[in-house]
């Protein structure tokens, strides 16, 4: 049982650059002052991860730090629909509730799709379709019986818009969440992600050559040690 591909959890906050992407077309960047309080929809109010709140902070300290408030906020804001319209376009495959909680990633999708449709970010928005195998051939070697054709999903984000994603992404790794992975000498971004009770632990990060999805967690949906 391969986890990268059939295997649907939740992703947390590594689904919050769809939710700033989106923000940042609409006009955002990442010197905008957003608020860091208490957000309440309805009947549910979520808490930041550490239960603090900042007041005033930049959109970069907001994703570097992954401030759930902001994060609902800006969803409210540019509008749930926006943002599920924003990760299909990146790639997302799985379906999507258009609420405010899609902020803080509640849903489910496979660490393979979730890895290509972070791909835009690190190519100059290219959209991708993930794949296996690329060619297979007769066993002398002499025939190819069959070869991957077709190509990507195209353009799908504005390189200027993606560049301040970058510029925001690259400081979750210099001074956010995701510090452990910072590779001295070497431009890497990405973005952490934590479900609910520890049941799912995810860092998406990538280089101008690589992207990379990592999950940790139990086949049984029980919660992690933290």
């Amino acid at each position: 049982y391969t986890r990268a591909v059939p295997a649907p959890r939740q992703p947390g906050s590594s689904f919050k650059p769809f939710v700033y992407l989106t923000a940042v077309e609409g006009g955002l960047t990442p010197e905008s002052l957003v608020q860091d309080s208490p957000v309440r929809v309805k009947n549910w109010q979520p808490e930041n991860f550490d239960k603090r709140y900042r007041g005033t902070v930049t959109l970069t300290e907001a994703l570097a730090t992954s401030i759930n408030s902001v994060a609902v906020r800006l969803t409210l804001d540019v509008g749930a629909d926006s943002v599920v319209k924003t990760a299909h376009r990146m790639g997302i495959t799985s379906p999507l509730q258009a609420n405010a909680s899609i902020a803080l990633g509640t849903f489910e999708v496979t660490p393979l799709e979730l890895a290509a449709a972070y791909a835009p970010f690190a190519n100059g928005g290219q959209g991708v379709i993930p794949y296996v195998v690329r060619r297979v051939r007769t066993a002398d070697g002499g025939k190819v019986l069959y070869e991957r054709r077709g190509t990507g999903l195209g353009q799908v984000a504005n390189p200027r818009k993606l560049a301040m994603m970058n510029q925001m992404m690259s400081e979750t790794l210099r001074i956010g969440t995701a510090r452990k992975a910072d590779l001295p000498g070497w431009p890497a971004a990405g973005k952490t992600g934590t479900s609910q009770d520890y049941r799912d632990a995810w860092f998406i990060g990538y280089t101008a050559q690589l992207v990379t999805a990592v999950w940790l967690g139990n086949d049984n949906n029980s919660p992690t040690k933290k």
